[in-house]
């Protein structure tokens, strides 16, 4: 069983500690940090990013710990009346606390096996960020940025509606201990300012699920059993691609066609 520090890793929390200080020099770089930027961390571990955040002149920090072990051991050894332990779930937190002190830069290795339940929480709350560098899984970072082609599907186009994003360096599993099995990626967001105007958004999200579902099949395959009016959308254009091979700009033309 993996421990540091005496205390041990806990599988069920995903627990894969960076231990590689470039990496962490990487995500500081990318944000601006000064003695008014409020930041937060998710899962702070033994404080291996927290001890670098500190080192910089922030206004606050707050950490969203779910082991009571290490929220325990961070707050011990690095005392700094800048930080706020919070010995939460960041699913469960009300995100309306964070209004007082935003906008917020979000600095955190995120737990794996949550990152797209994480990834929606941001989107509902995008109002509170700044801006932000998390890490994710390569193949989670591929599918966030791609714009077409393999790995592009509805969560490309969803979160790329709501924030920016940019990817950083791609970082092998001996950075970490213990070493996942994947590879991961150091992943910069923020929020757009001005969001596409979408025609009843809501059942356009659920045009864009649809039309993904089988992404190898046609436009006109994909929807030909549904309740959609196909009649509007001149013949071989937008009806003869695979949904991979279309825009955002493509998707809201062909949206707007059917619900002319």
């Amino acid at each position: 069983m993996a421990e540091l520090d005496g205390i041990r890793l806990k599988k069920k929390y995903g627990q894969h500690f960076l231990r590689r200080q470039s990496v962490i020099d990487s995500m500081l770089d990318h944000v601006k940090l000064d003695k008014n930027t409020s930041v937060f961390e998710i899962g702070c571990g033994d404080g291996f990013l927290t001890k670098s955040i500190l080192h910089t002149n922030i206004a606050r920090l707050w950490i969203f710990e779910i082991d009571p072990e290490w929220a325990a051991y961070v707050s011990k050894t690095y005392p700094d009346p800048r930080l706020t332990m919070n010995l939460e779930n960041i699913l469960d937190v009300d995100f309306s606390r964070f209004d007082e002190f935003k906008p917020w830069v979000l600095l955190a290795n995120l737990p794996y096996q949550i990152t797209f339940p994480l990834l929606y929480l941001f989107q509902k709350n995008r109002d509170i960020f700044s801006e932000g560098v998390i890490m994710v899984q390569e193949e989670v970072a591929q599918k966030i940025t791609k714009s077409g082609g393999r790995d592009y599907g509805f969560v490309s186009v969803y979160f790329q509606h709501f924030f920016e994003w940019k990817l950083l360096d791609k970082i092998s599993p001996d950075a970490f201990y213990p070493p996942p099995k994947v590879f991961s990626r150091l992943l910069y967001f923020k929020p757009r300012k001005v969001l596409d105007k979408i025609t009843n958004e809501e059942e356009f999200w659920k045009f864009v699920k649809l039309v993904f579902k089988q992404p190898r099949r046609t436009i006109k395959n994909n929807l030909q059993q549904t309740h959609y009016n196909l009649e509007s959308v001149p013949p071989n254009q937008l009806l003869t691609l695979r949904a991979q091979q279309l825009t955002k700009p493509q998707l809201l033309e062909f949206w707007n066609k059917i619900n002319s």
